[in-house]
């Protein structure tokens, strides 16, 4: 396991005040007090707040992309494949929440990566309405509007970043079970 430096120690720091208080309202002074070092010293690491901002998302945008592509590229069905969704994001959600805060609400801060993440972004949600479209089709999902199987789904599956840290009893796995039960095969017996 790689040892984490001090430019890992700012961004995670940062990820944490950005999800408590919001990019636009943390300061880089904030951060240096939140790292016990004067703001000057923070730059021997790190450019700029824009910087970090995009090393979170970006790289969280990636992780889902990289997931998402195992998943389409996987050779299994419709059903068995938005369950490997649902844990990927129970995955990344749970080893990351405050940057997952930073990848649902900080986005549009983006700047000269905004392009990049909003594609990773529509290359995701393409590839999930098609694994919809596909179950669908063959009959393993109700004939219903893929659009609305997809938004309802990724509201939950987004929103994990704020009930994760609630529910340290329940682990990760136990939770994409349940969520899958529930997301995928409903509430009805």
């Amino acid at each position: 396991m790689k040892q984490e430096t001090r430019k890992d120690e700012i961004i995670k720091t940062a990820a944490k005040l950005f999800k408590e208080k919001g990019f636009s309202a943390v300061t880089m002074r904030d951060l240096a007090t939140a790292m016990g070092m004067k703001a000057a010293s923070l730059y021997n690491h790190i450019s700029s707040k824009q910087e970090i901002l995009k090393i979170i998302i970006i790289a969280i945008a990636e992780e889902f992309t990289d997931g998402m592509n195992d998943i389409v590229n996987s050779e299994t069905t419709s059903i068995q494949k938005l369950k490997k969704v649902v844990d990927l994001h129970v995955r990344i959600t749970a080893n990351n929440t405050n940057g997952m805060a930073s990848l649902n609400n900080d986005w549009m801060h983006l700047e000269d990566k905004l392009n990049y993440y909003l594609k990773l972004r529509n290359e995701y949600e393409a590839n999930f309405l098609n694994i919809i479209a596909q179950g669908i089709s063959s009959e393993e999902i109700k004939n219903s509007n893929p659009e609305v199987i997809m938004f309802s789904m990724l509201t939950t599956l987004r929103s994990l970043y704020l009930w994760i840290p609630k529910k340290e009893d329940l682990s990760a796995n136990d939770l994409a079970i349940n969520l899958s039960q529930v997301l995928i095969e409903g509430i009805n017996n």
